[in-house]
C-alpha cells in the first residue's frame, strides 16, 4: 500500500494513521465572489478622502465610512453607496482614481427670472438627488440664485459645486467635482416628482452639464489591480479607449492560463440613436452595458447598482435570468425620454442591456445582454447573447478545476488497461477514473439547473492521454447550458 506521508521502512512501534482528504468532497462547492469597483475619488482639498489613489481598499457598508474613504460627493463614494444599496453582502473592493490632470470639469447652470409673488419651495434634482430651497415672498431672482448656490454647496453629497455668476447675478454656475467626460452625465432638472411646482412668478432656465473632457488612464488602473479573482467589475467609464483596455484585461483573465473570469458592468447615457450607435460599435462578451436614456440618475450609479444586483444573484444561480430585479434608488426618466418597446428591442439586438419601468416608476432589469453581437467574420453570433452564459460556463470551469485539484493533487497517471493491476490505495488516476469524476460533477450541474441533456454530455465526453506528452490528460466535453425563459408566445384561436 502506498502512503503519502508514512515511510515504508519505519520500524518504531506502534500505530501510524494517515488521513487523506482528497476523496472527502462530494458535490460542487459554492464559489466565493469578489467585486471590484472603479471610480474617481476626491484626493485633494478639504473634502478629500483618506484612501490612496490606485491602491485597492475594501468597501465598507456604511455611507459615512464610504464618504470618509473616497470623499463625500465623489464619483467613487456615490457609486459605492449606490452599489451597497443593491448588494451589502458580497465582499467588495474599490480601486479609487485621483482627479485627472489632462481634462476639464463639466459645467452647467440654473438661471432664474422673475420675482416670487408668494412664498414657496424650489424643488431641484441634481444627479438624482433632491434639493429643496425655500423662497420667501417678493424674493428676487438674484436672491434666489444666492440661496440656491449656498444650498448646493451645503449639500456635500452632491457631485457638484455652485457659484453665482460674476456677470449675471440671477445665474448659478454648476461645476462637477472632478474632471472628465463622466461629469457630462450629471443631470440637472427641477419639479421631477408629482406635485412639485415653482413658486409663483419664478421661472428657471437650465443648461445641461457639458464640456467635461478626459478620462483616467485605465492602463494604470489595470496595472494597479492585484492579480486576484474579481468575479464582477463596475466600470463607470464608457469611452472607447477605457473600454478597450478593460476588454483586453477581461479576455486575458478569461483565458485558460488564468481562469479568473470576470464580467464588467457599465452604463451609457444618451438618446436612442446615440445609445444604439454606441452599442453597435462594440463586441464584448464579458461586458454588459445598460442604456440609461435621460434618467436623472448618473451613469456610474446605474453601473454600480447593476453590478451589485448581478453579483449577488449570479452567485446564487449563474443561469437564472436577472429580469424584473429592481435597481434600488435608480430614478426613471421622464415618460417622454423612456425607450419605447421597439427601441428597446433594437437596443437588445445591438449589445445594449435594457430596463423596464415597473408600477410606481420603479426601475428594474429587463434583459441583461452582453455587448457581443458578431463572430470574427462579422456574421451574427448569439452564443454569448446573455451574460448568464459566460457566468454559467465560468461556474462549470470552476467546478472542474476544484474537483481536479482536490481529488488528484499529486497523482500518477496510467492507462486504463492497468487499472485492475494497481493497488486501489495507490495515488493513480486514469482516463476512465477522471471521466467518472467529471460525470459526477456534471450530474450536479443538472441538479443545480445549470445543464440539461446529461445523456448527451456523457456520450460525447472524451478523456484521453496526450500523445506527445504522456504526463498530460486531455478532456473534451460538450455541456448543454440551460436556457432562460425570456419569451412566452401563444396563439388563442377562439370560437363563437
Amino acid at each position: 500500500m502506498a502512503f503519502g506521508t508514512i515511510p515504508n521502512d519505519v520500524r518504531v512501534p506502534l500505530v501510524y494513521i494517515e488521513i487523506d482528504n482528497s476523496q472527502a468532497l462530494s458535490g460542487n462547492l459554492a464559489q466565493d465572489q469578489n467585486v471590484m469597483l472603479f471610480g474617481q475619488m476626491i484626493n485633494t482639498g478639504g473634502d478629500a478622502g483618506t484612501a490612496t489613489p490606485l491602491q485597492v481598499v475594501e468597501v465598507p457598508v456604511s455611507d459615512s465610512a464610504i464618504d470618509a474613504l473616497f470623499g463625500v460627493g465623489s464619483m467613487m463614494a456615490l457609486s459605492a453607496k449606490r452599489y451597497r444599496k443593491a448588494n451589502s453582502y458580497t465582499r467588495t473592493f474599490a480601486l479609487p482614481i485621483g482627479d485627472i490632470t489632462a481634462g476639464a470639469a463639466a459645467l452647467g447652470s440654473y438661471t432664474f427670472a422673475g420675482s416670487a409673488s408668494l412664498a414657496g419651495t424650489l424643488s431641484l434634482l441634481i444627479a438624482g438627488q433632491s434639493l429643496q430651497v425655500g423662497v420667501i415672498a417678493a424674493a428676487t431672482a438674484a436672491t434666489i440664485a444666492t440661496n440656491v448656490a449656498a444650498a448646493i454647496n451645503a449639500a456635500k453629497n452632491l457631485p457638484v459645486t455652485a457659484a453665482v455668476d460674476g456677470t449675471d447675478t440671477a445665474k448659478v454656475n454648476i461645476t462637477a467635482k472632478w474632471k472628465g467626460l463622466t461629469g457630462n452625465d450629471i443631470d440637472l432638472r427641477h419639479n421631477y416628482y408629482a406635485g412639485e411646482q415653482l413658486p409663483s412668478g419664478i421661472t428657471i432656465t437650465t443648461v445641461a452639464m457639458t464640456g467635461g473632457s478626459g478620462a483616467p488612464d485605465i492602463a494604470s488602473v489595470i496595472a494597479a489591480m492585484p492579480d486576484e479573482w474579481y468575479n464582477h467589475i463596475m466600470m463607470p467609464f464608457s469611452d472607447t479607449a477605457s473600454l478597450n483596455t478593460l476588454r483586453d484585461e477581461l479576455l486575458e483573465r478569461w483565458g485558460p492560463l488564468k481562469m479568473s473570469e470576470a464580467i464588467a458592468y457599465t452604463a451609457f447615457r444618451g438618446t436612442y440613436g446615440e445609445t444604439i450607435t454606441f452599442g453597435e460599435g462594440r463586441n464584448d462578451f464579458l461586458l454588459s452595458c445598460l442604456g440609461t436614456s435621460k434618467s436623472p440618475s448618473p451613469s456610474w450609479e446605474f453601473a454600480a447598482s447593476y453590478c451589485g444586483i448581478a453579483a449577488y444573484h449570479l452567485a446564487i444561480d449563474p443561469a437564472r435570468p436577472l429580469q424584473t430585479l429592481v435597481l434600488p434608488g435608480i430614478l426613471a426618466p421622464a415618460k417622454a425620454d423612456r425607450f419605447a418597446f421597439d427601441e428597446r428591442n433594437n437596443l437588445l439586438k445591438s449589445g445594449i442591456a435594457t430596463y423596464q419601468i415597473q408600477p410606481g416608476d420603479v426601475v428594474a432589469i429587463e434583459r441583461e445582454v452582453s455587448m457581443y453581437q458578431e463572430n470574427a467574420y462579422g456574421d451574427p453570433d448569439p452564443s454569448y447573447l446573455d451574460i448568464t452564459t459566460p457566468a454559467t460556463l465560468g461556474k462549470m470551469r470552476y467546478d472542474i478545476k476544484v474537483m481536479v485539484t482536490n481529488r488528484y493533487p499529486r497523482h500518477k497517471l496510467a492507462h486504463d488497461n492497468v487499472l485492475a493491476q494497481i493497488d486501489p490505495a495507490q495515488p493513480v488516476v486514469t482516463p476512465k477514473l477522471m471521466k467518472q469524476a467529471i460525470l459526477e460533477v456534471a450530474l450536479d450541474w443538472v441538479t443545480e439547473g445549470l445543464m440539461e441533456n446529461y445523456d448527451l454530455f456523457k456520450e460525447t465526453l472524451d478523456v484521453y492521454r496526450d500523445g506527445p506528452d504522456q504526463n498530460r490528460l486531455n478532456c473534451v466535453c460538450h455541456p448543454d447550458v440551460v436556457n432562460q425563459l425570456r419569451v412566452f408566445a401563444a396563439l388563442i384561436q377562439f370560437k363563437l
